[in-house]
This record gives C-alpha cells, structure tokens and sequence, in this order.
C-alpha cells in the first residue's frame, strides 16, 4: 500500500508533462485512469524502439495506470467523464484553455460546484491569458522562448537545446507537487481548487542560478559549456583514459582535491585562495588541472576523489549508467515482463513506491473501466458501437 493508496486520478493529458505527473503519483500508490482519445496518445507512436507495440516514449511516463478510449467530444463521452469524476479526487489534462468548457466540463461553470473537493491540474504552454495566453506550448520551443538555450552549449555553438525535454519534465514535477500541496489543503478546507501550471512558467522557475544571476547583476547570462558561471573549477576534464567531471563547491573541497592529484602548492597561491579568486582566474587553474589530468586514469581517479570528499564523477554514456552496479544496488531499473523502466528514486520506510503495471495498451481497460463505473455490458457494447469508446485503435 503506497502513501496515495486510495487517491483516484482522471488523467485526460496526453505527451509528457501531465503524463509525467501522474505517473509519479501512481508509483506511490494513487489509482489513475489514462483517459485517451479515439487516436490515441501520440506518443504512441513516437518511435522507434517499440516494444510489444509500445514506444518507449510512451512507456517512460504511463505505467501503473489504466487506460480507456473516450471520444469525449460526444454527449455521451462528456457523460462518462463526469460518471467516472463521481469517485475521482484528482483531474489532470493538458487540453487548450476553453476545451473543456466548450465540452460542458468547464471547472468554474460545472465541476466546482458538482464535485466541491475535486482538484483540477491544467498543463497548458503559457497560461491561459496575457501576451502568449492560450497559445500551444512545446518543450523545445518553451526552452528557446525563456532562455535555456541560450545558456546551454557553448560560445562557439550557439544557443543549444537541452537534451533531455527538461521543460515538460519539470512541469510534471511541479504539477505533481501542487496536486500533492492542494490535497493536503483538502485536510483543512474540504475543498478542491484548480491548478494551472505553464511550462512557460515552470522553465523560467528551473533557470538557476543564471535567472538569480541577471536579476541581482543586470549582465546576460551567456553559455558556459560544461563549466559552471558561478564556481570554478566545476568543469569536465580529459584524462588519459576517458572524461571526468569535477564539482569543487569550496575551498575545503579544493585542498583535497590538489592533494589527490598531487599539486601542494596550488591551494596556497593567491590566483587560487578562493572561489572568487578562482573565478577570476579560471583560465589558469583550468589549464593546470588540464594538464595533470591528461595524465592519469578517470576510473582509477573516481573512487579515490570520492572517497577524498571531492565531488568527482566519470562521464558515462546513458547505457554504462544503467548497467552500474550502483544503479542495480538502488533499483532503479526495473522489469515488468517485456517492460523495463528507471526505477522510484524517493524511498519511503513505511509505505514504498511500487512498479505494478506496465504501461497500457491502448484501451486495454475500457471495458471494465466502465464496468466498475456500473455501466452494464448491454451499455458498453451500445457505446463502443458508436464510437464513444474504444476498445482497439481505429485501423
């Protein structure tokens, strides 16, 4: 029984970011029902890799939910949305501002006052008023808009996109969180409310510390590669046998890590006393350190800086850091039958997160979806024959 154990959650988003959040909610136990529409989540067919007919794409962000086909643009597909919201806390999409009222399932007008403790989460890009309001957001287009591309890569290459979609990632985290936030507050008020989160906002929000850094500075925030704009050294190095990361957060740290590499009498120069002497002098502590590490092994070097108390890491391709023997230690890979997924990074002592279903087919639970909403066979057979549910993906 996970800490959500008993949380029931309509999920009508589709892509990552709503996705993302509720899938976070169902590793720790809330019950979610994937509301599709008759084509299906697009990310379906986001691939290649398929596995089993599923995209790998789709299977990041959708286990441990159950799926139903809706055509909720029907009369008859609004009416089973507000059937199943009868025993929902938690309603989540990502549709465009006003869909939802032009389908008679508007917050303000309907569900506030049916459904009083309802918690509404609405993913949108901007927002649904000012200059962007309403406009359709996308993670790579957010990240260029707000001015994460503009930090990430490097001088000579230009702004670059992140490579992970970090904006709807954040956005399902923060979504996540604001469901978990207005559930508590239900404790105290017995009312639900609605949620609006905008990748727009949540992407300026994750921009740290380089938004800290222009709003107290006035200067623009440029690229800085894999260096740090506030901390040196904080940079990859090469070494003779492969790249190493080094994260040196303050002198303490600095000393133990000239001593590893053997260079007394670095720490004690006055370029080098502090992070802000070192900052002003990153070209000449980069090039020492440059040369020391072209010089020894990174696999050798990671265990001893560690165990040194320096933040140090080598550079891993995404394969090599889920085969570690670190990952297999944490669980953080884990298989359901063909399906294999990152595993639950917040361990909880008492009521731990669990893997239990795989991600769905499409429409792999309409049927008894409706069942347990106590729609008779006779009904669903009715509503799969016009077309307001599906039971397989349009051919």
């Amino acid at each position: 029984m996970g800490a959500l154990d008993g949380i029931r959650v309509l999920d009508l988003s589709r892509v990552l970011g709503g996705p993302y959040c509720t899938q976070m909610l169902a590793d720790h136990g809330a019950e979610i029902i994937k509301v599709e529409p008759p084509q299906g989540d697009e990310t379906r067919g986001w691939g290649p890799p398929f596995n089993a007919g599923l995209s790998a794409y789709f299977s990041g962000a959708n286990r441990n939910k159950r799926s139903i086909a809706i055509d909720i643009g029907k009369p008859e597909g609004q009416a089973i949305i507000l059937r199943l919201l009868e025993t929902a806390d938690v309603l989540v999409h990502n549709f465009k501002a006003g869909a939802l009222e032009k389908w008679g399932l508007g917050y303000e007008a309907v569900l506030k006052d049916r459904f009083p403790r309802l918690i509404l989460a609405h993913v949108t890009g901007f927002g649904a008023d000012g200059p962007l309001g309403g406009f359709p957001g996308y993670d790579a287009v957010v990240q260029a808009m707000t001015g994460l591309m503009s930090i990430n890569g490097t001088p000579g290459a230009g702004p670059t996109r992140l490579g992970t979609p970090v904006v709807d990632i954040s956005t399902g985290l923060i979504a996540c969180n604001a469901v978990l936030a207005a559930i508590i507050e239900r404790f105290r008020s017995g009312l639900g409310q609605a949620i609006e989160v905008p990748l727009y906002d949540c992407a300026l929000s994750v921009m740290h510390p380089q938004a800290a850094n222009a709003l107290m500075s006035g200067k623009v925030p440029v690229a800085t590669g894999n260096g740090h704009p506030n901390i040196v050294p904080y940079d990859m190095f090469e070494t003779r046998t492969g790249k190493l990361y080094l994260a040196i957060g303050n002198n303490g740290q600095f000393a133990k890590l000239c001593e590893v590499l053997d260079l007394p009498d670095v720490p004690t120069d006055p370029r080098f006393a502090d992070n802000a002497a070192r900052l002003a002098h990153r070209a000449e502590i980069t090039a020492i350190l440059t040369a020391k590490l072209a010089e020894l092994d990174a696999q050798v070097l990671e265990p001893r800086l560690l165990k040194a108390g320096v933040p140090a890491g080598v550079v891993r391709n995404v394969n090599e850091a889920l085969a570690h023997p670190h990952t297999a230690h944490r669980g953080m890979v884990v298989t359901i039958g063909n399906y294999q997924g990152t595993g639950i990074p917040a361990l909880f002592s008492r009521t731990p997160g669990a893997v239990r279903l795989a991600p769905p087919r499409f429409a792999q639970h309409s049927r008894v979806l409706l069942q347990d909403a106590g729609y008779s066979d006779d009904q669903i057979d009715t509503l799969t024959g016009r077309g307001v549910v599906l039971e397989e993906k349009p051919s």
